[in-house]
């Protein structure tokens, strides 16, 4: 086992413990300020496109979070995609109001943005106030079923052209795969997410992508799956998922220990896939309140049945749980950041 494999099953105990606590002082964080959220709205910005899956899960959330706040305010979605979410994470650190009424869905690859896009980001890891995840993910390469890649080997022996989504999975994945792996993915990059890129795959602009998370996948393009119109080639996650017994993880293509080492930094932040987040500065009891409320909803019949009737996945995570996972990526040793760094420094192959 390594290091991190190691340090994450750590990290999974104590979040079992912080998500049964979070319900514990329910009652006491609700007492301090009971009537604060009510009568007001809570702004939720989505750092994603409408017509994805953070998108989907952000409406979602925005349906039942309010019953789980003391006041029960309501919770309007407003979405913000630019740069990967990058434009949302920067709002919240620094211009949103320090009140708890603004907060923020935001994608994943904002937790290791620093090591490769530093002049860009304005905002620290540890002063932003992690709220929860609404799911883990594990991610997909495919092909379409006209390409002629049937299997992971071939990702290795001939191109495969895929659509990529600047600052995001689609686009990072793979780039880290050919830096790294030694994959041979060929990224048209400027599409405005999954749904662009699916219908790009579908025209034949592009003959696949290099990740698209699992979940989101089967409620976006069920037919897909079901009508057997993609090959599925890799599968990009800590653990394998249950569904995808025969795809194999791209951790088992890594040649050396520090191959392996830098895939399993990457493929940390989808154990917490869709974090929320609040600005640094919300007063502690409201902060309090927001954590317990989504920490409640991995218990709310009504919203589990709400994601199952909307073919999502949802499994919230608590806030505690994501704080772990940021300390475990900001404990990532020099050596390894710096080649994970390394690997998005050169321009990613693109038409």
């Amino acid at each position: 086992m390594t290091a991190i494999a190691a340090r994450w099953r750590c990290a999974l105990v104590a979040a079992a413990v912080a998500i049964t606590m979070c319900h514990a002082p329910a009652a006491t964080a609700q007492s301090a300020a009971p009537s604060f959220f009510a009568g007001k709205q809570i702004n939720l910005i989505c750092g994603a496109a409408v017509g994805g899956g953070y998108d989907a899960l952000a409406r979602l959330l925005a349906r039942h979070l309010g019953r789980h706040i003391p006041g029960n305010p309501t919770v309007i979605v407003q979405n913000m995609p630019a740069a990967g979410s990058l434009a949302a994470t920067n709002l919240i650190a620094n211009t949103a109001p320090k009140d708890g009424l603004t907060i923020s869905l935001i994608q994943r690859g904002m937790l290791l943005t620093r090591l490769i896009n530093p002049s860009a980001v304005r905002f620290d890891l540890d002063k932003l106030n992690w709220i929860g995840s609404l799911s883990s993910e594990v991610g997909l390469a495919f092909a379409w079923y006209t390409s002629a890649h049937k299997t992971a080997k071939d990702l290795f022996e001939k191109e495969l052209i895929v659509g990529g989504h600047t600052g995001v999975d689609p686009e990072l994945t793979p780039r880290l795969y050919n830096a790294v792996l030694g994959t041979k993915f060929k990224i048209v990059t400027g599409y405005n997410g999954t749904a662009d890129i699916g219908l790009a795959i579908e025209r034949g602009e592009v003959e696949g992508i290099g990740d698209w998370s699992w979940s989101s996948l089967k409620k976006q393009k069920p037919d897909w799956i079901r009508d057997r119109k993609i090959t599925l080639l890799l599968q990009s996650g800590l653990q394998n998922d249950p569904e995808l017994p025969n795809v194999p993880n791209a951790l088992e293509f890594a040649k050396t220990d520090s191959d392996r080492r830098v895939i399993e930094l990457y493929l940390t932040q989808k154990k917490v896939a869709r974090p929320l987040i609040a600005p640094p500065g919300v007063p502690p009891e409201r902060l309090a309140m927001l954590r317990t409320a989504v920490a409640a909803l991995a218990n709310d019949a009504a919203f589990l049945a709400d994601a199952e009737k909307s073919g999502l996945e949802a499994d919230p995570i608590s806030g505690a749980a994501v704080d772990d996972v940021v300390a475990l990526i900001a404990a990532t040793p020099p050596d390894i950041a710096e080649r994970y760094a390394k690997a998005f420094a050169a321009p990613s192959p693109a038409q």
